[in-house]
């Protein structure tokens, strides 16, 4: 059974894989990639963020930050990995990766929502409706809606080649 790949699914893989791994590289950078270190330049957008919930777990030592970054870089890894299975090797498992992929971003982004929730909004709840909406629900909740749907589509894929898998086992 051929590989079946979805276009928006590897646009969405391959677009986010440069975008991710400069948010993972301002992470693990703090504090020289934040407003006042000498790399600051790099990333002089995510001036905003360190203002938004930055400040607050850098200086308390708080590790949830790196943790999530690590994450995504096995994240973004496994999203490479099945562009490379699903589009050059054309192996059929590869959906298994990207379903992966996208499974565990999926995870850690409802855990980062779950950890601002239930610490009391301890890192986000100094900022207005607006701020919140804009820079914190909305950049982050594409990281809950995209995956949620690659996982149901890949879901579906995977379905249908264990099926077409168990009828073809059976039909022997």
């Amino acid at each position: 059974m051929a590989v079946k790949t979805h276009t928006w699914i590897s646009l969405w893989f391959l677009l986010t894989t440069p975008v991710i791994m400069w948010d993972v590289s301002y992470c693990f950078m703090r504090p020289r990639s934040m407003v006042g270190g000498d790399l600051h330049w790099i990333w002089e957008p995510y001036g905003i963020y360190q203002n938004l919930y930055g400040i607050p777990a850098l200086t308390e030592g708080n590790g949830f930050t790196n943790a999530q970054s690590l994450l995504n870089v096995i994240e973004t890894l496994l999203n490479v990995i099945y562009l490379y299975l699903a589009h050059i090797a054309q192996w059929p498992p590869a959906t298994l990766v990207g379903f992966t992929g996208a499974a565990l971003t999926l995870a850690k982004t409802v855990l980062y929502w779950a950890q601002e929730y239930y610490c009391n909004f301890c890192a986000t709840g100094q900022n207005d409706a607006y701020t919140m909406v804009v820079y914190w629900i909305i950049p982050n909740g594409l990281w809950i809606v995209f995956p949620a749907i690659i996982t149901y589509v890949l879901g579906k894929d995977l379905i249908a080649q264990l099926t077409f898998a168990d009828k073809a086992a059976n039909a022997m």
